[in-house]
């Protein structure tokens, strides 16, 4: 009880504006732990493509293509936090606004916690480019249909990110809990 009767004292004599700007900083900052799930992702894709080329020598080129290639759909996420965290930290519309600044201050770092969501986009798209990098090596024909189905599935992990960048622009940009 004594945390939450200091943090009521603290936000009723913080400078609103200086409260809206400090957790700008810290949604900003959590917005940024996405890059874990592409991380372990392309990591993923990495340890599989060097695995194929083990399995499959000729198949190099292709496993290091379809590597890369996954890989850098297994960013998207990351992508999507970093334009967040920019906002945040360069073009934050909820500084400026009057009043609520409580509410502004939770937005700015809810916008950040949303974002987390790519953690798993992250890894799931790094999962389908190892598996397809993998497959390659044993069926290089089939590159193709392998590369179809991977981006499918791509996409597919990639819809939570998304919605997940939709809840931080509607936070900062068409906040429904300001006008309550």
């Amino acid at each position: 009880m004594e945390l939450l009767d200091f943090l009521k004292d603290y936000l009723q004599m913080a400078d609103p504006r200086a409260l809206v700007i400090g957790a700008s900083a810290v949604g900003a900052g959590i917005a940024m732990i996405t890059g874990i799930g592409p991380a372990i992702g392309q990591g993923y894709a990495a340890g599989k493509g060097t695995e194929s080329v083990g399995i499959n020598p000729k198949t190099g080129d292709s496993s290091r293509f379809v590597m890369i290639l996954g890989g850098a759909v297994a960013e998207t996420s990351g992508i999507l936090s970093l334009v967040i965290a920019l906002i945040l930290l360069f073009a934050n519309p909820l500084v400026g606004l009057r009043g609520m600044y409580n509410v502004m201050a939770a937005s700015a770092v809810a916008a950040g916690i949303a974002m987390l969501t790519g953690i798993g986009a992250g890894i799931g798209q790094g999962y389908a480019a190892g598996q397809a990098v993998e497959t390659i090596a044993r069926r290089p024909k089939l590159q193709g249909q392998i590369l179809r189905v991977m981006f499918l599935g791509q996409a597919i992990a990639q819809t939570t990110g998304i919605f997940a960048l939709m809840v931080a622009l509607i936070l900062l940009f068409a906040n429904p809990l300001l006008r309550l």
